[in-house]
């Protein structure tokens, strides 16, 4: 018998991954509006049928990409969605440009992909995901609870 796969939480984690694993109901995962503010240069805001509103700036959303690499790479570092990766102690620090989408297109009805100008492309962004990771201060209040 392999234990390939099995981790091992603290009692905190558990109820945490409960938590997000409880389904939420279709409303609250069905945009009734979506706006792309890619002109601007600003990021994403949802309306979603249950009244509730979320908006990401696009910064915060190529942090939070839920493709399986970056992830990984957030989960065995311990960062959060959103928060970026700690930066280079280089004496010269080379100018990065900000993530911007070079393009956002629709995935059927129920997600977003981006690609972003730094080249990557493989993260779908769900409705359900964008949903569960709403950063708007109920939110957040809720996720301290």
């Amino acid at each position: 018998m392999s234990h390939e796969g099995i981790r091992i939480v603290n009692a905190d984690e558990a109820l945490r991954e409960a938590a997000e694993e409880q389904p939420l109901p279709p409303e609250a995962v069905t945009p009734k509006k979506v706006r792309v503010m890619k002109t601007e240069g600003t990021g994403v805001a949802i309306d979603w049928r249950d009244g509730h509103r979320s908006a990401w700036s696009f910064a915060w959303l190529r942090n939070a990409c839920p493709c399986a690499t970056c992830h990984e790479e957030r989960e065995s570092s311990g960062r959060r969605p959103g928060v970026p990766k700690p930066g280079t102690q280089a004496p010269l620090v080379m100018y990065k440009a900000p993530a911007r989408p070079v393009e956002v297109t629709p995935v059927g009805k129920y997600a977003l992909k981006f690609k972003w100008n730094d080249g990557h492309e493989t993260g779908i962004y769900s409705w359900e995901y964008l949903r569960r990771v709403c950063e708007c201060e109920d939110c957040r209040a809720k996720a301290k609870d």
